[in-house]
């Protein structure tokens, strides 16, 4: 089921990147300039933003499956369409939707894997979503390298086309899985929780519906279904930080317009788009480590680790840029251990993290907050990247210089802030935020 779910995260994955490959061509269809090139791409992250502040409450509503099934339709749909669009407006449109359905998708599909998932390998699990998106970006480079070479007219039209397969994919297979048990459950529809639970082969079923339904009932005891109270204060300002440090790192930047960076060092289009693969081929690996990794050493340490690198390869490729010293595939070398660290790291904990932290009742909520930050900082990063990257003033060392000074902020957030969530139920999480909470206030009492 965890599979089959993961899938979203091929959509969103493939969106982002694909797009990369098609903005040159973009740029000379419709005769962009910087500013209007960043809008086009940043056009599908505003519709992904207003996808994350929307399925929330759609969600609780009707249910994850419900969601997925609608938005995966759509997204095909709406692919088809920017592909056959025949003005900038249309394709405008088109990617709009897009955006919104890949937003919408991102915040179901972890959490849905969560709320499916035992204790002991749930991160695990909801890294497959995580995988699906790396592995989605390889692949999108990949195609846009060989549509790039074999097809002479429109070849971005193919490019954006393509989307249509892992759409229809994701539809047609997601008829095969049932409603969230925990979802069901604050629906009261206990005996179909315990059906699915049973299906799962939960070992101990009853006990897990205790679980799920006492943490129900204190939810219903408090009052509490805002997200921000004081009582969610801590996972809201957690959320927020980890989903702002996840695009302040410059991934989302790079993942768009890698083909442009190594033009920036010399190289011809084909060979960017060739390098750019290995970057793909790269975030892939490293993501399958930290498959292995992330229910062994837990999610802050891989955060602390990851950060530490980050900070020395985006520190040489600001260097690099500052120094103009691009020989011998330096900045090639810096950027793929730079994606090395970020897989390990944000690039696996991110979705798993927002996930985790948040209780039954406002999950959905929690989801989507951390994915609306995370979206709307992809956006503005796409809009502003090309932008300031061609400044003959700025150029790429300040732009990589903000970012590793990022990441040495998150190096301290992770190692000050988060919480360690490995090998706890997500009931237990909760237990264990509350005590934590109830401290703080004796504490501030004293």
């Amino acid at each position: 089921m965890a599979i089959i779910v993961a899938l979203g995260g091929f959509l969103f994955g493939y969106d982002i990147a694909m797009i990369s490959g098609t903005t040159i061509h973009l740029q000379n269809e419709f005769g962009l300039n910087a500013f209007w090139l960043g809008f086009t791409v940043m056009i599908a992250v505003v519709g992904t933003i207003l996808g994350t502040i929307i399925i929330g409450s759609i969600g609780d509503k009707y249910g994850r499956r419900q969601s997925m099934l609608g938005m995966s339709l759509v997204y095909s749909i709406s692919a088809l369409g920017s592909a056959l669009a025949g003005s900038w407006e249309l394709l405008l449109f088109a990617r709009f939707i897009t955006g919104i359905c890949v937003g919408a998708i991102s915040v179901l599909a972890p959490m849905y894997i969560a709320e499916i998932s035992p204790s002991k390998i749930r991160g695990r699990l909801v890294i497959l979503n995580q995988l699906n998106v790396v592995a989605a970006i390889f692949l999108a480079y990949f195609v846009n390298y060989f549509i790039n070479r074999h097809v002479a007219v429109d070849p971005w039209r193919w490019m954006i086309g393509a989307e249509l397969v892992p759409g229809l994919l994701f539809f047609g297979l997601l008829f095969r899985i049932p409603a969230s048990p925990r979802w069901l459950m604050l629906k009261g529809r206990v005996d179909e929780a315990r059906t699915v639970l049973n299906s799962l082969q939960v070992e101990k079923v009853q006990d897990e519906i205790n679980d799920i339904q006492k943490a129900i009932s204190l939810s219903e005891k408090i009052g509490n279904v805002k997200l921000f109270t004081r009582e969610n204060r801590f996972p809201v300002i957690a959320t927020i930080l980890i989903a702002m440090f996840n695009q302040l790192s410059g991934i989302n930047a790079i993942i768009y317009y890698a083909p442009r960076i190594f033009e920036q060092t010399g190289l011809g289009s084909d060979a960017a788009l060739l390098q750019s693969i290995a970057i793909g081929g790269t975030n892939l690996i490293f993501t399958l480590i930290a498959l292995t990794l992330i229910d062994r050493f837990g999610r802050r340490q891989l955060l602390m680790v990851g950060s530490v690198g980050m900070v020395f390869f985006l520190g040489m490729i600001a260097r690099a840029f500052y120094l103009q010293e691009f020989g011998s595939s330096l900045v090639m070398f810096y950027l793929i251990g730079y994606i090395a660290f970020f897989a390990i790291s944000q690039g696996a904990i991110l979705w798993v993290f927002i996930s985790e932290i948040f209780p039954n009742h406002v999950r959905s909520k929690g989801q989507a907050l951390g994915s609306f930050v995370h979206w709307f900082l992809t956006g503005l990063l796409a809009l502003l990247f090309p932008l300031v990257a061609s400044m003959p003033a700025i150029g790429g060392g300040p732009i990589f210089t903000f970012f590793t000074i990022m990441m040495a902020l998150q190096f301290f957030f992770a190692w000050k802030v988060i919480p360690e969530t490995k090998g706890r139920s997500l009931e237990e999480i909760q237990e264990d935020l509350a005590a934590r909470r109830i401290s703080k206030a004796l504490t501030a009492e004293k």
